[in-house]
C-alpha cells in the first residue's frame, strides 16, 4: 500500500535522526554528551508542580477550546512588564508553540502559498510547511556575519503573489543570534508594504546577552492585524514536558480561525495550563540567575571550540544554541561518525547536523547546531571531545 506524497516528503529531524545510534553507543559503555537538542538541565520551577498538586475538583474534565482564563490573565500580567498590552481574546493556548507555528501555517495560506524565512531556521519548520502544503522561501544568512538579515531588498525580491507571510525567530534557534530592533521594523516595513503576516517566533525571548534587548513584534503598534506571536513556557521555564505555548495576534480573523483548529483538537491539558500560569506569574528577577547560568555556558563553549581557528563561529547574542561552521566534509558524517566510531576515554558527543535546518539542498552540511544545555565543566569536555574529533575524523579522510 502506498502512503501520502505529504508522509513521504515530510523531513526527518536532524536533533533526532541520530538517537539510535546513541543507544548503540550508550549501550556499548561509552557516555554520550547530548548537546543535539534544546532540553535545559535547569530545574523546572516548584511553583509549576506546586500548582498542579493543588487542583482540588473532583474530576478532570475538558477545559475552553482556546484555554483557561488562569493562564491567560498570567501571561497578560507577564506581558504588561515589557508594556505590551493584551487581552484574553489575543491569546490562545496551545499544544507547546509547535501546535501555534502549525496552526499559523493553516491559517495564513493555502495549497502552494508561500512563506518567507530566513535559513538556516527551527528544523520543524519544514514540517508544519510540508504538512499544511506551503512552500518555504528561504533567505540566506551566513555564519561570517552571525547570521544577521541580509539587506532588506533580499527578502523584499523574493515576494511573489503567493507570499502570504515572512517568519523570524528571535532569539534564534538554531543559531542564537537576536535581530536588532531595525531589522525586525524592517521587515515589518516590508510586511505592511505587501499585506503579508509577520510571524514571530519568541520563545527565547528572556535569554539575551550582552545587554542587548528583545523587540517584540507586537511593540510595531501599525502592525496590529499583520502580527502573530508563538510563545511557549517549553524553554523559558524549563517545561518541555508540559506541552504549552501560545498565539498571540490582535487580528480578529486570525482568532476566530484559529478557535476552529482548537476545538477540533478539543482543547489543551488543564493541569500543565495550571502550572504554566504558577510560572508566568514568578517576578522577572526569576530569570537572573538563569541567564548568567547560559551566559556562562556560552563563553566557555565558544572558548574551547575557537581554539580551533577553522571554525567559524560568532558568539551567539541569546538563546542557548550556536551554529558553527566546522572543517569537514559533511557533517551528518561526521555526527554519525563520533556516535558510532571515536570517543575519548569512552566519552563522545552528540550534535544536531546542519543540513537539516535548511531548506535549500547542499546548505548547512559542513555545520552543526549545538545546544549548551549542560553545565559548563560538561560543556568544556564536550568542546574538547569535538576538537579532537575534527582532528581525529580529517585524518581518517
Amino acid at each position: 500500500m502506498k502512503i501520502s506524497t505529504r508522509g513521504e516528503s515530510i523531513q526527518e529531524s536532524p536533533i533526532r535522526k541520530l538517537s539510535s545510534f546513541a543507544i548503540k553507543t550508550k549501550e556499548a559503555g561509552i557516555k554520550v554528551y547530548h548537546l543535539n537538542i534544546g532540553q535545559p538541565d535547569i530545574p523546572t520551577p516548584p511553583e509549576f508542580f506546586e500548582a498542579i498538586r493543588s487542583y482540588s475538583e473532583k474530576v478532570l474534565s475538558y477545559g475552553p477550546s482556546d484555554g483557561i482564563v488562569e493562564l491567560k490573565d498570567a501571561m497578560i500580567n507577564y506581558f504588561q512588564r515589557y508594556d505590551i498590552d493584551l487581552m484574553r481574546e489575543n491569546i490562545t493556548i496551545t499544544y507547546g508553540g509547535s501546535e501555534a507555528v502549525s496552526f499559523a501555517f493553516n491559517i495564513i495560506g493555502d495549497p502552494g502559498d508561500e512563506i518567507i524565512i530566513p535559513e538556516p531556521f527551527y528544523t520543524n519548520y519544514n514540517g508544519y510547511a510540508t504538512m499544511s502544503d506551503l512552500k518555504i522561501v528561504p533567505v540566506p544568512t551566513m555564519a561570517e556575519t552571525g547570521f544577521h538579515l541580509p539587506d532588506i531588498s533580499e527578502i523584499e525580491k523574493r515576494i511573489t503573489p503567493r507570499t502570504k507571510a515572512i517568519l523570524i525567530c528571535s532569539p534564534n534557534n538554531p543559531t542564537g543570534t537576536v535581530f536588532s530592533e531595525e531589522e525586525i521594523r524592517n521587515l515589518g516595513k516590508v510586511a505592511k508594504k505587501h499585506n503579508l503576516f509577520l510571524i514571530a517566533d519568541e520563545v527565547y525571548k528572556e535569554f539575551i546577552y550582552g545587554g542587548t534587548r528583545h523587540f517584540s513584534v507586537l511593540e510595531i503598534e501599525e502592525l496590529r492585524d499583520n502580527v502573530i506571536v508563538v510563545d511557549s513556557i517549553s524553554k523559558r521555564y524549563s517545561s518541555c514536558g508540559a506541552r504549552i505555548g501560545a498565539m498571540i495576534t490582535r487580528n480578529k480573523d486570525i482568532m476566530t480561525s484559529v478557535l476552529k483548529f482548537a476545538q477540533a483538537r478539543l482543547c489543551p491539558p488543564t493541569l500543565e495550563q495550571l502550572g504554566a500560569a504558577a510560572t508566568y506569574e514568578l517576578p522577572h528577577s526569576y530569570f537572573e540567575d538563569i541567564k548568567k547560568e547560559y551566559e556562562k555556558r556560552r563563553d566557555t563553549l565558544y572558548e574551547v571550540l575557537t581554539a580551533n581557528k577553522d571554525i567559524i563561529l560568532r558568539k551567539p547574542e541569546g538563546a542557548f544554541y550556536l551554529m558553527a561552521k566546522l572543517p569537514v566534509d559533511n557533517s551528518d558524517n561526521f555526527a554519525r561518525w563520533m556516535l558510532e566510531s571515536f570517543d575519548v576515554d569512552k566519552e563522545t558527543v552528540m550534535v544536531a547536523p546542519g543540513g537539516g535546518f535548511y531548506s535549500t539542498e547542499g546548505k548547512g552540511t559542513d555545520e552543526v547546531r549545538i545546544a549548551y544545555v549542560l553545565d559548563s565543566s560538561k560543556l568544556k569536555i564536550a568542546g574538547k571531545i569535538i576538537l579532537e574529533a575534527i582532528r581525529e575524523y580529517n585524518t581518517k579522510a
